[in-house]
């Protein structure tokens, strides 16, 4: 790329140098060859002047020498009418234009005589030429004079040329590195790099795509490290109906007399849990906020009845459902469900007693408390990772109320109440 701009541009300054120095190098042709002949005949009428009593009388003219010694000006010879040279400088015997300037027939006689440009005007004495002054150039002199100057126009073209060279590789540069730095930064985001950040060059459409690109890589790693995030959750998450099923198998394995069918029947039961929650963790990982369906409060609380009770029976203890006229909700059921699903867990590993959940109006809330008979918990922070890998569960339940628009929070320690917040439908 780098190398195209530049061509382009010395291309470009050379096409503009060339449109423009032919005009100007005809214009100069033209100017020389005009300049010449004014030359000429400023040198033949000053002569003419010179040697017009001379001749009217007779007498041999003197030719002046020309100017400051001005050899642009020309060769000054005088001619007698028959053609022969009186004084100065040319040819012994006066060819055509000379004869047709004696003619009197034109003021002024302008030609080539072999390589000279020669001006023949006639001198007048009343109405009879008394001889004709020739003022001749070498063509050779005025060739020179206009390859000079050619000369002059081409080095200062070769000048601008290079000048344009030069100022391409500069503002190249500057275009072309920030383009690689970007393309750089491009391939670091695409190993993974997600802290890249596009450089500034200070031009505007290349740091509006540095802009993209911070955005992008942002944005990427944002959604990265959120799967990530919910990924190692959601693992920890399937934990509690397998924990659920683990204990209804050791319990009919250690109760004697049990009825197997009983323990398949309630295998199945908690297999289906497991698959319901695979569902709603790939649900809810993949979903964008959308208008909800109306929560169907009763279903939910029926399912998560059931599953409480596999979690709590073997170890003795019960769940107790109580609805204080809950008003209604628009929110992901599978949102719901695993909330509470990680609150019944929480209480079953960490509380003792009875599990009380309450669903009742809180003004324009809906919410549902989960209590349990346990230790006070004090200062104790529920929603910290411990290195154990504890409290995984309430942050991602906390995530996913929050998903909802909702809250999830610890509204009091003791006994340790957890309260989940849901905005309710206006009615």
């Amino acid at each position: 790329m780098r190398r195209r701009i530049i061509s382009l541009t010395v291309l470009a300054a050379l096409v503009a140098t060339v449109l423009f120095a032919l005009p100007l190098g005809i214009a100069v042709l033209k100017y020389y060859h005009d300049d010449a002949t004014a030359d000429l005949e400023r040198a033949a009428d000053a002569a003419a002047l010179a040697v017009s009593d001379a001749l009217a009388t007779g007498r041999t003219p003197i030719v002046p020498p020309p100017e400051d010694d001005d050899e642009a000006e020309g060769v000054v010879g005088v001619y007698a009418p028959d053609g022969r040279l009186l004084a100065g400088h040319g040819p012994a015997t006066g060819g055509a234009l000379e004869r047709q300037a004696a003619s009197a027939t034109l003021d002024v006689v302008t030609g080539h005589e072999g390589d000279d440009r020669v001006l023949a005007v006639p001198v007048i004495s009343g109405s009879r030429v008394t001889g004709v002054v020739r003022a001749a150039l070498p063509e050779s002199a005025l060739t020179l004079r206009i390859a000079l100057t050619w000369h002059g126009m081409a080095g200062l073209a070769i000048v601008a040329i290079g000048a344009s060279w030069l100022m391409a590789r500069r503002f190249t540069t500057r275009l072309v590195r920030p383009l690689e730095e970007l393309a750089t930064a491009a391939g670091r985001l695409g190993d993974g790099d997600f802290t890249v950040r596009g450089p500034r060059a200070g031009i505007a459409e290349i740091d509006r795509v540095g802009e993209a690109l911070d955005t992008t890589a942002a944005r990427i790693g944002s959604t990265l490290e959120r799967e990530r995030a919910f990924s190692a959750e959601a693992s920890h998450q399937l934990r509690t109906p397998l924990t659920g099923l683990r204990l209804q198998l050791e319990a009919a394995l250690e109760t004697p007399g049990a009825d197997p069918l009983a323990a398949i029947r309630a295998g199945i039961a908690s297999a289906d849990r497991l698959e319901r929650t695979i569902e709603d963790l790939l649900a809810l990982g993949r979903e964008r906020r959308a208008p909800r369906a109306e929560l169907d409060l009763d279903a939910l609380l029926e399912e998560v009845r059931e599953a409480g009770e596999a979690l709590l029976s073997p170890h003795g203890r019960t769940l107790r459902i109580i609805r204080q006229e809950p008003p209604p909700a628009r929110v992901a059921a599978a949102a719901v469900r695993q909330v509470l699903g990680v609150l019944l867990d929480n209480a079953a590993t960490h509380g003792r007693g009875t599990v009380t959940l309450v669903a009742r109006d809180a003004g324009d809330t809906l919410a549902i408390d989960v209590a349990d008979e346990g230790p006070d918990l004090g200062e104790t922070n529920p929603f910290a990772t411990a290195a154990s890998g504890h409290g995984i569960g309430l942050r991602l339940a906390r995530s996913l109320a929050e998903a909802e628009g909702g809250r999830l929070r610890l509204s009091r320690p003791d006994p340790p109440t957890f309260t989940l917040l849901l905005p309710a439908t206006e009615v």
